[in-house]
């Protein structure tokens, strides 16, 4: 014989065998105590003791369940879409709920910052080696990609670690060591103003006289330019790892470089355990007893909207009811209709309050308040200073 389930008879008590269904609030005294004065209130709100509501208390503790559970879901969606920039790279293991997050993002334009500065090579998270090859005379193509004895790296093996070259040291000796001063004192027949300047005793390397300092650059400029003209400029050109020198060398030598592992730089960004998007943001459920008074009136009003709709459905089952004389029609189809439009509402309504409480909102109203108070400011009667 089927056991017949007992419905609404204005009683509700919470048992640890009636808790609800997902039980993710049962353990807050204060959840239980409102699921079961809501029950109560969603019951009269629908006629009950008129008319009989086909709902049982584990019925109203569901939808109080699931309206709070709503509640947390519109919260923290809004909150991780105003937050996420300045999330972006924080563990994944805190719980930002109830927290107040620096949304500036500024730890975000940090990382980006680094990771542009290891390509630039002024900084960053990417540990940038030094490496060598010797040369051999008459060739002028090196692998820097392959096994060769001929080179030597800081860190990884060479035709076995992936590695990108990020600078070459392949140059001539700098103009300034080549740098003859004809002003040193011995062979321009100027003793005598050099020792006016009492530097007589010193020897002639730093004996230089008070010239034009555009004097000094622009020999410096006439070193570099011979370099060019006159004689096969030192350069290299590298594409793929692959150098190539100019001038071809003539001896043995060898070339420095600095370069990066790939895979420290596949690897310094990006992990598991850290927050990536939308989709891995934590925000807990907010405790029920740390909702404020306007946040569980909203619960309320959700649970009320969630229980018509289950008893629509219910009622709907049965289109009507025999009676003596005529069928009596019930309003499963109306609660239905009600309970859905009033559960849009009150998503919209709660969606327009975050959205008006947005840190863009926020700045925008503070600034209309300051350009108010410059207003009235300046409506303030000015003293007439006398000197």
């Amino acid at each position: 014989m089927a056991t017949q389930i007992k419905i609404w008879d204005g009683n509700a008590e919470w048992a640890a065998s009636n808790d609800t269904p997902f039980g993710l609030y049962d353990h807050d005294d204060i959840f239980t105590g409102s699921a079961i004065s809501t029950a109560k209130w969603c019951a009269k709100r629908m006629g009950y003791p008129i008319v009989n509501i086909e709902l049982n208390s584990g019925s109203f503790f569901a939808c109080f369940e699931e309206a709070t559970t709503e509640y947390n879901a519109q919260v923290n969606r809004f909150n991780i879409r105003e937050n996420l920039l300045g999330l972006k790279g924080d563990s994944t293991s805190s719980n930002y709920s109830g927290k107040d997050i620096d949304g500036t993002g500024l730890n975000r334009l940090i990382t980006l910052s680094k990771e542009y500065g290891s390509e630039a090579g002024v900084g960053g998270n990417v540990t940038w080696y030094t490496g060598s090859v010797t040369t051999s005379r008459g060739r002028q193509v090196y692998d820097l990609a392959t096994s060769d004895n001929s080179m030597s790296l800081e860190s990884g093996t060479a035709g076995t670690t992936s590695i990108e070259i990020k600078k070459v040291f392949h140059e001539a000796t700098p103009a300034m060591t080549r740098f003859f001063d004809p002003y040193v004192g011995t062979a321009t027949a100027t003793s005598q103003q050099m020792n006016s300047f009492g530097w007589s005793g010193f020897s002639p390397a730093i004996n230089h006289m008070m010239m034009p300092m555009y004097d000094d650059i622009l020999r410096v400029q006439a070193i570099e330019f011979n370099d060019i003209v006159r004689k096969s400029a030192y350069g290299f050109e590298i594409q793929n790892n692959r150098m190539r020198l100019f001038p071809i060398p003539s001896g043995s030598f060898k070339v420095h470089f600095q370069y990066i592992k790939t895979d420290d730089r596949d690897n310094s960004s990006g992990t598991s355990t850290k927050i990536s998007d939308f989709s891995n943001v934590t925000y807990n459920h907010i405790e029920y007893v740390h909702i404020n008074n306007p946040g569980k009136q909203w619960i309320r009003k959700y649970t009320l909207a969630l229980a018509k709709e289950l008893l629509g459905i219910v009622r709907s089952k049965y289109g009507s009811i025999p009676s003596p004389g005529e069928a009596l029609s019930l309003d499963g189809d109306t609660l239905r209709s009600e309970g859905l439009a009033e559960k849009e509402a009150l998503v919209s309504e709660l969606r327009e309050d975050l959205e008006a409480s947005s840190r863009r909102n926020a700045m925008e109203r503070q600034n209309d308040e300051a350009n108010f108070h410059q207003e009235t400011i300046n409506k303030v009667p000015l003293n007439i200073y006398i000197g």
